[in-house]
């Protein structure tokens, strides 16, 4: 999976800076189940929602959990850049070709 002396977090040595975790607590994309519009539940806890950060705007799918009453993100998810999401957008005849052929 990762080479061997590279870091999980960015700095391979393609001249790009390491990427930072976030501390607990800093807002990202994706910590705060209200910054979003849901578009779509995939199930009771994966979610589809479109929100914008830092002045950009992300397709978030993402999973959750209830602590306290209260819906959070988890961890577990990707947040997409415009151009990512069009990308996946223009290749869903592809991706559903793929699956019929492994299924």
């Amino acid at each position: 999976m990762w080479g061997k002396g590279k870091k999980r977090f960015g700095g391979g040595g393609g001249g790009e800076p390491a990427a930072k975790r976030q501390a607990a607590g800093d807002e990202g994309p994706s910590e705060s189940a209200e910054d979003g519009t849901v578009v779509a539940e995939i199930s009771k806890n994966k979610k589809v929602s479109v929100r914008s950060w830092k002045g950009k705007v992300y397709v978030d799918m993402r999973e959750f959990y209830v602590k306290d009453g209260k819906t959070l993100p988890t961890r577990k998810g990707i947040s997409l850049q415009l151009d990512q999401w069009k990308t996946l957008r223009d290749n869903i005849k592809a991706i559903d070709e793929a699956i019929k052929e492994n299924t």
